[in-house]
């Protein structure tokens, strides 16, 4: 292990080398959104009808870059946080940062025993990677032992050394920007809670399923704060998800559509059109109009109008929640979706 990266002490793990980039100072390239960006035969393609199209894409793409951004100043604050620490240290006992660093991960890293290395080089025969004698490849499998090892160590290290200085990271979490979308949809919660939460969903996505417990617990924890409102965002691959977001706006039509919504959540993907019929029934709901409401199809229109949304906010997979038009991705742990419900409430923890 080198000296010069013990100094970084857990910075080896937090810390990542960051490709150099190049950017405009004068930022992104604006276009009229009247000016012809092709010409043919049949007419003219304008920047308006470009830029319409792929929004959603760019949108998401500046998060990304912005989320980057903050990665890599968090990242380099982590990294001079303990260069100063360490570098403190040494002067006090008359060690340069690299010698002190050396001797302080180094002396608590032991040696890799018989049975470490064993271990590890069963686990990777065992994974069908083709060895040779483990004899033969004994001392490289205990250097990447006392590696591993090393970074543990380094990592407990920094910690300490943080915590004997009180150290406190004043850089601001990273946030999301706002994004505009509309509260339109099924909703539960009082229409003037302080937070609203829009979520994209599908009824066959299984992380989406997952979801519905995390969001019942949150809704139980901030009563009458929270106003959640359901849209549908049925994934290409799901091919039984439209007509199943169909089914609860038909259910919806005769009041009844947060009991189907949880019925098409707990159907385990049985969201076949006889399936649908079946809930409705399950549910109390007038079978005939049903299946005449679902047979029709007049709520594809509603359930694309949903998709549409979703597309234009930059959502790319579900499940997808704006908090006070904030995004969350995924099927997230409750104390995620806490902070940011926390930070629009104005609670400090």
């Amino acid at each position: 292990m080198r000296t010069r990266n013990l100094i970084a002490g857990a910075a080896l793990v937090l810390a990542a080398c960051q490709p150099a980039r190049t950017s405009s100072a004068s930022g992104p390239q604006q276009l009229d959104p009247q000016a012809p960006v092709a010409r043919m035969a049949s007419g003219t393609i304008t920047a308006g009808e470009l830029d319409e199209l792929v929004k959603a894409d760019l949108r998401k793409m500046e998060n990304e870059h912005q989320e980057k951004v903050y990665e890599a100043r968090r990242s380099a604050l982590e990294s001079l946080v303990v260069k100063r620490l360490v570098e403190a240290k040494a002067k006090g006992e008359n060690l340069t940062a690299e010698e002190y660093a050396q001797r302080e991960v180094l002396k608590k890293v032991g040696e890799p025993t018989d049975e470490e290395i064993r271990n590890l080089y069963d686990r990777a025969a065992a994974g069908g990677e083709k060895l040779p004698p483990l004899d033969k490849v004994k001392p490289e499998i205990a250097r990447f032992i006392k590696q591993q090892k090393g970074r543990e160590v380094a990592m407990a290290w920094y910690e300490e050394l943080k915590k004997e200085a009180k150290v406190e990271i004043l850089l601001p979490a990273w946030e999301p920007p706002k994004v505009q979308i509309a509260a339109v949809g099924p909703a539960r919660g009082p229409s003037a809670a302080p937070v609203t939460i829009v979520e994209f969903s599908d009824f066959e996505c299984p992380f989406c399923v997952r979801a519905e417990a995390t969001v019942k617990d949150l809704l139980a924890a901030y009563p009458e704060k929270i106003r959640l409102v359901y849209r549908d965002f049925p994934l290409p691959n799901h091919k039984q998800a439209p007509k199943a977001a169909e089914a609860s706006h038909c259910a919806d039509d005769q009041g009844k559509y947060w009991e189907m919504h949880a019925k098409l959540f707990a159907a385990d993907g049985k969201l076949a059109p006889t399936d649908l019929k079946g809930y409705a029934r399950e549910i109390g709901l007038d079978g005939p109009r049903f299946d005449r409401c679902l047979e029709s199809g007049e709520k594809a229109k509603v359930v694309e109008s949903h998709r549409k949304a979703g597309d234009e906010a930059g959502v790319t997979g579900t499940p997808a929640f704006f908090i006070n038009g904030r995004l969350i991705s995924g099927a997230q742990p409750l104390e995620n979706f806490k902070a940011i419900v926390d930070k629009e409430l104005g609670i400090r923890k």
